[in-house]
């Protein structure tokens, strides 16, 4: 990934935007933090928050302004947060409030502020940590400027003087009684002042001098023209700011003290000869892209104080606290269990992905968050933003096969099961018998077949009564494994296959069974005439439901999550389910919003335990039966207890039998479910001599060890191969307290172990494991 495509990537995510009151803040004080720590009665953290930006925080937390509250999104649901209150009250309870400075070197530049209010003498402060030699004129007989006039009882003096102790801690030199400008009876000109010193800040205050005593360029209202964003004068080394710039109808203390602020870092680069402009965007108050979800927020009074002189007591204080949404984005984490285990979000993600790629390809642990992600897309929908982890972690995984650096174990099994359905054991093409040609084919999918096979059968025998010039049938896998693998070859390769056998076919419509293949034909495809077997039903209707159909059931759709863009196609399964005269309920997330059922992108055999708990957390949303029209969907949620549907099951209503409660078949029995299926369908519907599976093995496996098999995914020929392996060279190891043997065979990146014993009619088998490791002689 280029370094562009990555800051364009991650600015995608909003969640390290600030909240909307920290933006509007002009000095960008941390309320989200401070509140959090006031929620936790943390006052002195709280409180150090509130210094970190601002010089004079007992000042300040008197007098502020607040433009946080004109944005704070409260307020769309009741009342603003009472900011300046809780800043009191992290003042008031912190005892000990003491900014910490970091003094640099001196510095051998003199500058000189003119004007001791808040704005000046905050760049004083600023300054004077630099390294710079500071000194201040004045032209009263206090410092502080105009925060004198506030009536003591709303700024205490003693808060003024507790603030203004920083000045002791910082070499000032402080001239008072000086009055500086160009005005002819001036002792101090301010021609002399931007002579004398290397820069000069004018921080004087609303005066009512004449602009043009300053012998500055005026703006064309008659105010002294100073640059909005540097706060440069026409004087290259003279900047101007704080309620000089403002006016009387703008002035604002906490204005002031940005001012100041940037007043400094306008000097500090004017003086380093660096660029005034560049990278200043976010000095200031400027507008938040955050966004924060305020659905199902209920509304709750603003607490007022019980002695609005006195301010909140502590109680008072985590109350209104507690009011705060504490605002963040995380739209996606909330939706997304693979996105929650990690414990942090997008941006950081992309980031981390790009270093597995660029630095450490292979042993950073992000490859595990690379490969569990199941590439549903969700995040993408709910992301304000609208960034696709999913596109991003399947792009690592192509890179990562490419430069070899792809742990063999996560997608294996995978592949090899894909490897199983592109065979011969089960890819297979015909017309329909009878016919020369076919107008449509129908691709029922690798793991339709798998799960039920009597489904593919009995659908393919209606499409071949309802459609009178010619069905084909094509089974096989339509490659997604490999695709979502990252192995970009293998599934050009898979898709290639099928593009040639439906080319000779004669380039029919194809019905897909299965969701994901239909959306892998569609994408690969798009000229292609290709439509899922659901709109067809819809169109064609459906078979006849015989004299003991389903009693009507209320049934909680699920959606699949490779149909999140396909509207026409959800709404058809509603329309077959209502046709069928059940009852649908809604999940909150369905439609484009649905949520992945842990199979998507692999996930299941990169992270079971993710999928495991996106599994869960999906099941839990309703207590009805769910209804799916994936077959992995129906499967997945069944291996977790949860009582499902495939819509087929309802249309061919033959296994009469707790539909619900079944689990789906283990590996090895999804492989030879296919295998049967097509040799079935050679011999009833083509009347062609299909080879039967020849097995001279015959296993005896108990079902706690079929557990373990399944969880391991360890397949039946596995265990045959490593039997036979030994049984044929005597590469075994007797185990004389057990009476068994125990035998490895290494067919291809994996090594299977096997514990046996034989029994008179097979081979009883104890325990098994696999491992990919690799043993080299020196």
């Amino acid at each position: 990934m280029e370094q562009k495509a990555l800051k364009e990537r991650e600015q995608q995510c909003i969640q390290e935007q600030p909240p909307g009151c920290t933006a509007a803040c002009p000095v960008h004080v941390d309320v989200r933090g401070m509140v959090a720590a006031i929620q936790k009665e943390d006052y002195k953290a709280g409180g150090q928050l509130l210094y970190k930006m601002v010089p004079f925080p007992r000042i300040i937390s008197r007098i502020c302004d607040q433009p946080c509250q004109q944005v704070c999104k409260r307020q769309e649901i009741d009342e603003s947060i009472a900011v300046n209150e809780l800043e009191k009250s992290c003042v008031d309870n912190s005892n000990e409030l003491i900014l910490k400075i970091t003094q640099m070197p001196p510095k051998d530049k003199t500058i000189a502020i003119i004007g001791a209010g808040l704005s000046g003498l905050t760049a004083a402060v600023e300054l004077g940590k630099k390294g710079y030699n500071v000194v201040i004129f004045e032209a009263k007989k206090l410092l502080g400027g105009s925060i004198w006039d506030i009536p003591e009882h709303r700024l205490p003096r003693q808060n003024i003087a507790e603030d203004f102790a920083i000045l002791k801690r910082i070499p000032l030199e402080i001239n008072l009684h000086v009055i500086v400008n160009n005005h002819k009876n001036s002792k101090m000109s301010l021609d002399h002042i931007s002579a004398t010193f290397d820069a000069v800040y004018l921080a004087t205050g609303c005066i009512e001098a004449n602009p043009h005593y300053w012998g500055l360029a005026l703006d064309v209202g008659g105010g002294i023209a100073i640059h909005p964003v540097t706060l440069a004068t026409s004087v290259p080394n003279v900047f101007a700011g704080g309620s000089l710039y403002l006016g009387p109808d703008r002035k604002s203390p906490i204005t002031s003290i940005s001012h100041g602020k940037i007043a400094a870092n306008s000097i500090d680069r004017f003086l380093q000869n660096a660029s005034l402009t560049a990278s200043r965007e976010k000095e200031g108050p400027f507008t938040s892209l955050l966004y924060t979800n305020i659905a199902g927020v209920e509304p709750q009074t603003k607490v007022r104080s019980a002695d609005p002189n006195k301010g909140y007591t502590t109680e008072e204080a985590v109350k209104e606290a507690k009011r705060c949404l504490l605002c963040e984005c995380l739209e996606c984490v909330k939706v997304c269990e693979y996105l929650a285990h990690f414990h942090a979000y997008p941006k950081r993600y992309v980031r981390e992905v790009y270093n597995n790629s660029s630095i450490v390809m292979g042993v950073h642990h992000a490859n595990k968050m690379i490969n569990a992600c199941n590439l549903c897309g969700l995040c993408e929908q709910v992301c304000p933003g609208n960034l696709n982890m999913g596109e991003i972690c399947q792009e690592a995984r192509r890179i990562m096969v490419k430069k070899g650096k792809m742990p063999p174990r996560v997608h294996d099994f995978a592949l090899r099961d894909m490897q199983f359905s592109t065979s011969e054991k089960f890819a297979f093409s015909r017309h329909q018998p009878g016919f020369a040609s076919s107008s449509t084919v129908f691709f029922p999918g690798c793991q339709l077949s798998a799960s039920s096979p009597e489904h593919v059968k009995s659908m393919y025998q209606f499409l071949c009564k309802k459609i009178t010039d010619g069905v084909g049938l094509i089974l096989g896998c339509c490659g997604v494994p490999a695709d979502w693998a990252g192995q970009e070859n293998l599934f050009k390769e898979t898709i290639k296959a099928i593009e040639d056998n439906w080319r000779k076919l004669g380039s029919p419509r194809v019905i897909t069974g299965c969701p994901t293949c239909y959306s892998v034909f569609k994408r690969e495809w798009p000229s292609m005439d290709v439509e899922s077997i659901w709109t067809v039903l819809d169109k064609i209707g459906l078979p006849d439901q015989g004299e003991e159909p389903f009693v009507p059931l209320k049934l909680v759709v699920h959606d699949a999550c490779t149909t999140r863009h396909e509207a026409a196609l959800q709404q058809s399964i509603r329309k077959i389910l209502h046709t069928l005269g059940h009852q649908v309920e809604e999940l909150e997330n369905s439609n484009e919003l649905t949520e992945c059922c842990g199979y998507g992108g692999l996930m299941l055999f990169a992270n079971k335990e993710i999928a495991h708990k996106m599994i869960k957390k999906r099941s839990q949303q309703s207590e009805n039966d769910f209804l799916t029209y994936c077959a992995m969907c129906r499967d997945n949620f069944a291996s977790q207890g949860k009582q499902s549907y495939h819509l087929l099951d309802l249309i061919f209503p033959t296994r009469q039998q707790d539909v619900t409660s079944k689990k789906g078949p283990g590996y090895s029995e999804r492989q030879e479910n296919r295998a049967r299926l097509k040799r079935t369908l050679q011999k009833e519907v083509w009347g062609e001599l299909a080879d039967e599976e020849q097995c001279n093995v015959k296993l005896i496996i108990s079902e706690k060890v079929r557990q373990v098999l399944e969880e391991l995914m360890i397949l039946d020929s596995d265990i045959i191969a490593v039997i036979s392996h030994a049984e044929h060279t005597g590469n075994k190891f007797k185990d004389m307290e057990n009476n068994s043997y125990i035998a490895s065979f290494k067919p291809a990146s994996v090594t299977y172990w096997v514990e046996y014993s034989t029994q008179e009619d097979g081979f009883l088998v104890h325990n098994a494991y696999s491992h990919r490791l690799e043993i080299k002689g020196s």
